[in-house]
């Protein structure tokens, strides 16, 4: 185990990657603020690089990092896309590599690999055909929730509790991805479970007063309210550990990372998704829990930046 002066004296030039072109852009450039503040607070040498173009590998060039902490949220960071590059470029950067982030950021393929290991998570189905009413209807019930396969920070998603209203959920998460995904909705309480590695940190329980924990409880609200301990009983909270565990390893995820899950009213855990590049905000659920362990928004942030010493 190194010690964070260890890692700071090996970190040498580090880019913070954030912003993006997605629908997280807002989200990411808080993110990656923080996390510049906390390298910087640290000792590191670290500057940030808000990306937009197609003009990555020459700022990249002429900055001359020696890794990369990735804070981009959502397709092109997410996704597996500036790993890939990253990779071809040479250069280290934190958390998942290609596969866990292509993996993670598709729910469905998500959900097809959580299945094939006997992982709990909803039934489903891709919004697709005109009978898709019936087929809902038929396999699923009522009501279900409607999300864009591949976006997060619930962007684009509704409940929807009957067929009537369908048709207009399956259009907003349009919006935002061409392939969408229909899933039971789970009656019961949000939780998530942030991974370090292969260590599972304290389990936080998600209170909000609206229908589900949505963008604006996510990042705005103040009523949302966070639960650390999570009240669970101790054995339920280890088996939740050990199924976010197992779907983390089961995507090929590395590094970092924070599970969502539901558990309904007979106390069954469902996992949601998996995200690999985490919010880093104010409002944000990784460094809640860190705080719970002791570890500070430096000592959290140079942790993460270890998972880059691994790779090339």
């Amino acid at each position: 185990m190194q010690t964070l002066t260890e890692i700071v004296e090996r970190a040498g030039r580090v880019v913070v990657l954030m912003g993006g072109h997605t629908a997280e852009r807002a989200v990411s450039l808080r993110s990656g603020q923080a996390v510049l503040e906390a390298l910087l607070g640290a000792g590191v040498e670290a500057t940030a690089i808000d990306w937009q173009s197609s003009d990555l590998e020459a700022r990249l060039r002429a900055v001359r990092p020696d890794r990369v902490f990735i804070a981009l949220h959502g397709r092109g960071g997410e996704d597996g896309c500036v790993q890939g590059a990253l990779e071809v470029l040479g250069i280290p950067y934190t958390g998942s590599g290609v596969l866990g982030c292509a993996l993670a950021m598709d729910k469905v393929r998500s959900k097809q690999v959580w299945l094939a290991c006997e992982l709990p998570t909803p039934p489903y189905l891709v919004a697709e055909g005109d009978d898709i009413v019936d087929k809902v209807t038929a396999t699923l019930g009522w009501p279900v929730i409607v999300k864009p396969v591949r976006e997060g920070s619930s962007i684009g998603i509704s409940i929807v509790a009957g067929g009537e209203d369908l048709a207009g959920a399956i259009a907003t998460s349009k919006i935002y991805d061409q392939s969408v995904l229909i899933e039971r909705f789970i009656e019961g309480s949000e939780y998530t479970l942030a991974i370090m590695g292969e260590r599972a940190l304290p389990l936080i329980k998600l209170e909000t007063p609206r229908q589900f924990y949505d963008y604006e409880a996510k990042y705005h609200a103040n009523d949302t309210r966070y639960h650390c301990p999570s009240g669970l009983p101790a054995a339920s909270e280890a088996e939740i550990a050990t199924i976010g565990l197992a779907a983390f390893k089961a995507l090929g995820a590395r590094g970092w990372g924070r599970v969502d899950f539901m558990v309904d009213h007979a106390g069954q855990p469902w996992l949601i998704e998996l995200n690999t590049v985490p919010g880093m905000t104010d409002h944000s659920l990784v460094p809640m829990a860190a705080r719970r362990v002791g570890l500070s928004m430096e000592a959290l942030v140079l942790t993460i930046l270890a998972t880059s010493f691994d790779l090339p």
